[in-house]
């Protein structure tokens, strides 16, 4: 049975991980036959969005904690991962992504990956397992990897961003995945695109299907 490592950045598409996304990812692991693991970033989240109102709120959250909210408690700090107990890696989407596991929504093209989500992926690119990204996850691909293909679907300005961190940018739609070969990486829009939420199942078994087909 495969086993997959998922990086969450919190709770919450606005300051954490896109719930959906994370919960379908879940599923499509386990109904494609495989099993998984969560970590998180044991550390402050940037800040705590109101998900009514939009606003931020005057309190700070740890990613950890917050998306042990997600995982049911069953989760463990990111800097324990060890890409040997792993055959791939998947980050779900959410606006926490490009605010706590790099700061590209700061940033932008100029952003910083968080020290150990760039170790993870580097640790499980160096021994050829497969890593998945959906939404905006992508650009840590970019970022950490340069000169590959990835897609975010149909945003113009974040595929200019990706591309100018050197990256080649693929425009897709719901349920599309991008692969790029040489260096193992698989990437799908998901909510980056107008979505309901059999788009984003669609899309979040997509990748899973085509991570285990390359293993």
């Amino acid at each position: 049975m495969k086993r997959f490592a998922i990086i969450l950045a919190g709770c919450g598409s606005k300051d954490g991980s896109e719930i959906h996304e994370a919960t379908m990812t879940m599923l499509a692991i386990q109904k494609n036959g495989a099993t998984y693991e969560i970590f998180a970033p044991d550390k402050p989240q940037h800040h705590v969005v109101n998900h009514i109102t939009n606003q931020e709120m005057r309190e700070s959250r740890n990613m950890l904690v917050e998306s042990a909210r997600i995982a049911r408690g069953n989760i463990r700090a990111l800097s324990q991962l060890k890409a040997d107990d792993f055959d791939a890696l998947i980050i779900p989407g959410g606006y926490g992504v490009a605010k706590n596991l790099c700061n590209y929504a700061f940033k932008g093209a100029d952003c910083t990956v968080d020290a150990d989500v760039e170790r993870a992926m580097k640790a499980m690119a160096a021994k050829s397992k497969p890593i998945g990204a959906l939404c905006i996850a992508p650009v840590l691909l970019a970022r950490v990897f340069g000169d590959i293909e990835i897609t975010i679907g149909q945003d113009r300005g974040t595929a200019a961003a990706v591309e100018k961190m050197g990256a080649t940018h693929v425009t897709t739609g719901h349920g599309e995945v991008v692969v790029d070969k040489q260096k193992k990486l698989f990437t799908t829009p998901c909510y980056m695109l107008d979505a309901n939420i059999v788009q984003i199942w669609e899309g979040a078994d997509a990748i899973v299907k085509a991570m285990l087909r390359s293993m």
